[in-house]
């Protein structure tokens, strides 16, 4: 069977090649191999890792090469990722490890033998780094043959390259908050590895969870903003598989959490929850509602709808019903069994994703296209999901971005367009006293700052 390196290998030629998402090629990875134990979180860490790094990683790799990078094949390039990544960021793989791994794998998979090119890259850099005792980003473009390349760079070239962002999103960060904001968000999304939970309050309690996790010796401590959270350091969700597969825990980051709380359901109301799959607020919204009342999970793919209704089951949730629908289409069949309107309608619209790429790494690759094509299809939901609310209902609208022009622009073109509807403030607090407090309904949770996936809930009411 082949190693955790060369399975990592053959992952990010697909990933690459065939664009799949990192997260599914793993969980199909793992399974075929049968991976646990180190070689399971060698082989998760590098395919993480490197794409994550993927940026920084070919800038070392065109200052080292003596051909351009453009002119790398793939089975040379890979492999010199792996190894750069080993060296870099890895503190407890040894370097011979990682370089003759790397070279192995090289000579294996490209078409003509190109094992001493690989070799030869990645001892340059030990060399360059004072055999790789010198591991801080910054120290290492100050040396050569990095300074050079580094200092010709524009701004945010160099930010691109230090944080493994493309340009063009750190000029998009830098300009909605300021340069230092910018830095911050991609600092935090690329150190993070802890997982948050929300705890199932119609089964148990957070204080009894967490003496469960002690009772274990996993570390968790509860999450600062949201009173049903937990949050653990890098816990392996596989590790808490009793209190996952018994209901008792769901993994929810505690920005949704606080979206769900934002909605602010009550036990009898009836709920709309749009694009609501994979779930995750409408089992929370159940939760709240104490599992009275009427939640309608609606979602355009009806192939995931079947997620929602384990997910239910699961968690012993009964009052949640699923709908195929395009939430940007009005549906007056539907719109009649809701009589005068939903008491709630959440709008967790389709987004770029740029505040969870701590978890999908590859989102930061997106095409800004698309992007900029996004916020048409978010305001034609928001539109439409707006008719569904009752009088004196609340709307919330929430996206897992940090864009404005996903966000606060979208609202606050709603909101002229619709005067019937009107911002409503929302306050989040700590224990320690610590206070979230929204500007015209809208609060943007930030990651460097909240600790939470980058996210942004708004909140409004329909007039009477």
């Amino acid at each position: 069977m082949p190693g955790a390196r060369e399975i990592a290998y053959l992952s990010l030629e697909r990933c690459e090649k065939q664009k799949k998402y990192s997260n599914l090629e793993i969980d199909a990875q793992v399974r075929k191999y049968k991976l646990s134990g180190a070689e399971k979180g060698l082989y998760v860490s590098l395919i993480y890792g490197v794409i994550e790094r993927m940026i920084t990683l070919d800038f070392i790799v065109s200052s080292l090469a003596s051909r351009p990078l453009e002119k790398l094949d793939r089975a040379v390039l890979l492999p010199l990722r792996l190894g750069l990544y080993q060296l870099i960021f890895m503190d407890r793989i040894p370097q011979s490890a990682a370089v003759d791994e790397s070279v192995k794998i090289a000579s294996k998979y490209a078409n003509k033998p190109l094992g001493g090119f690989v070799n030869a890259v990645l001892r340059s850099f030990l060399r360059a780094t004072e055999n790789g005792r010198i591991k801080k980003l910054d120290e290492i473009f100050s040396r050569e043959p990095f300074k050079k390349n580094y200092d010709s760079l524009g701004k945010y070239a160099r930010l691109s390259v230090k944080y493994s962002y493309p340009q063009w999103l750190c000029r998009q960060f830098a300009e909605a908050y300021s340069d230092d904001t910018a830095e911050s968000i991609m600092e935090a999304q690329n150190a993070s590895t802890s997982t948050t939970f929300r705890v199932n309050t119609l089964k148990t309690d957070r204080e009894a969870v967490l003496k469960e996790l002690a009772e274990h010796n996993v570390s968790a401590v509860p999450t600062r903003f949201s009173p049903i959270g937990i949050i653990s350091d890098g816990v392996a969700v596989s590790e808490l598989s009793d209190l996952l597969e018994c209901g008792k825990i769901f993994v929810q980051d505690e920005a949704s959490q606080l979206a769900a709380l934002a909605l602010d359901a009550k036990s009898g109301d009836t709920v709309l929850d749009c694009c609501a799959c994979p779930g995750g607020k409408s089992f929370s919204s159940a939760m709240l509602m104490q599992n009275t009342g009427r939640i309608v999970s609606s979602d355009l793919h009806e192939s995931k709808l079947s997620l929602i209704k384990s997910g239910a089951e699961r968690l012993g949730i009964s009052i949640i019903e699923t709908r195929t629908a395009d939430s940007s289409v009005y549906d007056k069949k539907f719109a009649d069994t809701l009589g005068s309107g939903a008491q709630r309608v959440l709008c967790d619209v389709p987004c770029s994703g740029l505040g969870v790429i701590a978890k999908k790494p590859e989102i930061r690759y997106k095409s800004k296209d698309d992007i900029d094509r996004l916020p048409t299809v978010q305001m034609k939901i928001l539109q439409n999901c707006a008719k569904y609310v009752a009088p004196e209902g609340i709307l919330v609208y929430s996206t897992c971005t940090l864009n404005p022009r996903e966000n606060e622009e979208n609202i606050k073109a709603f909101l002229s367009e619709n005067t019937d509807f009107e911002p409503v403030e929302i306050e989040f607090c700590s224990k320690s006293g610590e206070k979230i407090k929204s500007e015209s309904g809208m609060i943007t949770l930030f990651p460097h700052i909240h600790n939470t996936d980058g996210f942004f809930i708004a909140k409004m009411r329909r007039k009477a």
